[in-house]
C-alpha cells in the first residue's frame, strides 16, 4: 500500500509539472521568440510612459464580445497595482476593441490580448512582474476559476497585453504570475468560447478557434 501511495504521489506531481510546461511553452515562449527575431530588447518595466497616478481604488471593466454576450471583470490593486494600472490604461486607449481569444484550453484557461493574434504579440510596452517568484509577496491572489492573469515569456518582466482567465483551479501557477483580477458577471460567457470548434496548436492542445473569439468593445465601467 506505502508504494502505491508514492507512485501516486509522483503521478500527481509529474502532471502538475506538465500543465506548468505547457504555460511556459506556449502562452509564454512565442513572445519572446518574436523579440529575439527581430532584435529588439523590449522587456523591462514600464519606464517609457508618463508617471500616472495609480489606481488605488478596485476596477470594473465590461468586456462586450461580438457575438453580442458579455462578462465583467474586478481588478484588485491592492495584489497588483502596475499590472492593473497598465491594464487600465490599455482599456482606456481602446486596445483591447477588435482583439480576440486565440488559446482556449478545457479545463485550464482562456487567453486574449494578443493583436496579432498568435500568441506573439503584446502592446509594446512591459511591466514588472508583481509575483513572489520575482520579489512581490504582496500579491497572494490565487488561480482559481474565473481569476484573470498576465501571460509572460521566461523573463519575469515581460507581460504586456496577453492576459488569461482561468476555467478550473490553476494554483500550481501562483507565485509565478501576476494575478490581478476575477470575472464577476457572466462567467457563463467565458464559459462559451469552449463551444467554439478548435484545432490543435504547436503544443498538441485542442486550443486554437477555427471561428474569431472577439471582444468588440472593452470599458471601465466603475
Amino acid at each position: 500500500m506505502k508504494n502505491n501511495k508514492n507512485s501516486n504521489k509522483k503521478a500527481a506531481q509529474k502532471k502538475k509539472n506538465m500543465s506548468f510546461n505547457q504555460i511556459c511553452g506556449s502562452i509564454i515562449v512565442p513572445i519572446a521568440v518574436v523579440v529575439l527575431a527581430a532584435g529588439l530588447i523590449i522587456f523591462g518595466t514600464n519606464s517609457g510612459k508618463e508617471d500616472k497616478n495609480m489606481t488605488e481604488e478596485n476596477v470594473k471593466v465590461l468586456v462586450e464580445m461580438e457575438n453580442g454576450e458579455d462578462f465583467v471583470l474586478e481588478l484588485y490593486p491592492e495584489y497588483a497595482p502596475q499590472t492593473v494600472q497598465n491594464f487600465v490604461d490599455l482599456v482606456t486607449d481602446g486596445f483591447y476593441d477588435g482583439v480576440g481569444f486565440h488559446r482556449v484550453v478545457d479545463g485550464f484557461m482562456a487567453q486574449g490580448g494578443d493583436p496579432e493574434g498568435t500568441g506573439m504579440g503584446g502592446s509594446g510596452v512591459n511591466i514588472p512582474g508583481e509575483f513572489a517568484a520575482n520579489g512581490f509577496t504582496q500579491n497572494t491572489l490565487s488561480h482559481t476559476r474565473g481569476v484573470i492573469s498576465m501571460a509572460r515569456s521566461q523573463d519575469p518582466d515581460s507581460a504586456s497585453s496577453q492576459f488569461f482567465i482561468c476555467y478550473d483551479d490553476a494554483s500550481f501557477l501562483d507565485g509565478q504570475y501576476a494575478a490581478f483580477g476575477k470575472v464577476v458577471e457572466g462567467m457563463d460567457t467565458v464559459d462559451g468560447f469552449l463551444d467554439v470548434e478548435r484545432s490543435y496548436n504547436a503544443m498538441g492542445e485542442e486550443a486554437v478557434p477555427t471561428q474569431p473569439i472577439t471582444m468588440k468593445k472593452v470599458t471601465i465601467i466603475e
